[in-house]
Parts: C-alpha cells; structure tokens; sequence
C-alpha cells in the first residue's frame, strides 16, 4: 500500500499526498527513475557553462537531483518551479533558493539554455499547452526543451495493448489492484493525457513506455534569413 489514501479528486495540494509523493510516483510509474535517467542524458548534452535551467513542475526535486552533477560542473544554474506550496516545502534538489512557487504558465521565463517538463504538461490545462510551449521556444536561447508525459491514447487494438502494458508494470511493482483503479479514477478530469502535436513537428520521440513518452525539442541558432529553428503546431517560430 502507498503511504497514504488516495484523494477521490487527485491535487497535489495536500499534505498527505506531498509526504508520499516519492513512494506513491515510483510504485504507480514503476520505470519512473529509469525515464528520469533517460531524461537526464538527453538533457545534459544542451547545458553550457554558465547555462540556465528551468524544471517545469519541479515536484520534490527528482529532476533537479538527476541534473545535479552536471550542473556543479558546468556552474550551471537551475531554476525549480512548482505550483504546489506542499510539494514546494519538500523540495529537497539543488538550488532551493530558487525555487518558484507559481503555476508554470505565469512565470515570466529569463533567457535559458534548457527547460525540463517532466509529468507536468498534462497537468496543464489543454488550451493553454500550446501557447506555453511557444512561450518556452521565445526565451529558450539555442538549446532545448525536454517533455515527458503522458500521451493520448492510441487507436483500435493497440490502445487496448498500451494500456495493458501500464497495468502489468504497476501490478508488477507490486501495486494493489484498488490502489491501481482508485488513482486512475482520482485523475479523471484533472490529468488530460498530451497530443505531441503541440510540442511541434520538429520534436523528436526518444523514449516510449506505453502510454508515456519523452520528446526532444531543439531550439536552433538564427540562420542567416534571421529564421529561428522550431516548430509550433506547425507554425515558424
């Protein structure tokens, strides 16, 4: 069992559900720390020296700890933002004195070579995706953009097999059956699954576990038009 009861309205503004993210995150996504893995070696590549980081949704510091070593080393600066004020206590990854406590949409973004969205996107509200990834492109000096989320499902019989897939790896962690449909249930409403089509055409899929998926989003140096590099719903940036 996970270290608390699930809320029938899944938020991650209560005390409870703060105290336990850790746990509960890693026994409902049980390849959690290996997507986090993933998600560090690709963001590593676009941190200079120097660089400026955001971790949209910084939850308790997960990407922030996974960035760490490379951060030191480059003296690179991370900057957190987490919406929750009771996830926001429990920050527990570097640069805690950065941290900002707002919701992701209202932040206005300093020029930065790197932003992380880890889970977070599809716990922004549909129609405001898209133009807070247009917003991320504007700031975002030549560099990147990493998204890992949950993705809308498939069509016909492979949706049936993707959503199998998710069930067997939590059964396989060990998650009892009632907690498994209890969170699914808690989440109607307040997680909408992502359509990559708002990431842009250009962003690159490089991690799949059935319904979750991590995408690359490169943003390139001017060309010599004065053209940026990038994509949003099919619009030049």
């Amino acid at each position: 069992m996970g270290d608390f009861e699930i809320p029938t309205n899944w938020t991650f503004q209560d005390d409870a559900v703060a105290a336990g993210f850790e746990r509960h995150v890693r026994e409902q996504l049980p390849w959690y720390d290996l997507a986090t893995g993933a998600v560090a070696h690709v963001a590593r590549h676009y941190i200079p020296q120097d660089g400026v980081v955001y971790d949209l949704g910084a939850s308790t510091g997960n990407i922030g700890r996974a960035l760490a070593p490379i951060l030191d080393h480059r003296h690179a600066k991370l900057i957190p933002i987490e919406a929750s004020r009771e996830m926001a206590d429990r920050y527990a990854g570097p640069f805690a004195g950065n941290l900002i406590q707002a919701d992701v949409r209202t932040v206005e973004y300093e020029p930065f070579d790197l932003a992380v969205s880890f889970l977070t996107l599809m716990f922004v509200p549909v129609a405001d995706r898209a133009k807070l990834v247009s917003r991320l492109l504007g700031a975002c000096r030549p560099g990147a953009i990493v998204v890992f989320d949950k993705t809308e499902a498939a069509a016909g019989y492979a949706a049936t097999v993707l959503w199998r897939l998710a069930l067997a790896g939590k059964v396989a962690a060990g998650v009892p059956a009632g907690d498994i449909i209890a969170k699914e249930l808690s989440l109607g409403g307040v997680q909408r699954p992502l359509d990559p089509a708002v990431l842009g055409a250009g962003a690159l899929e490089f991690f799949r576990f059935g319904e979750f998926a991590g995408w690359l989003i490169e943003k390139k140096p001017r060309s010599i038009g004065g053209a940026l590099g990038g994509t949003i719903a099919g619009l030049r940036i």
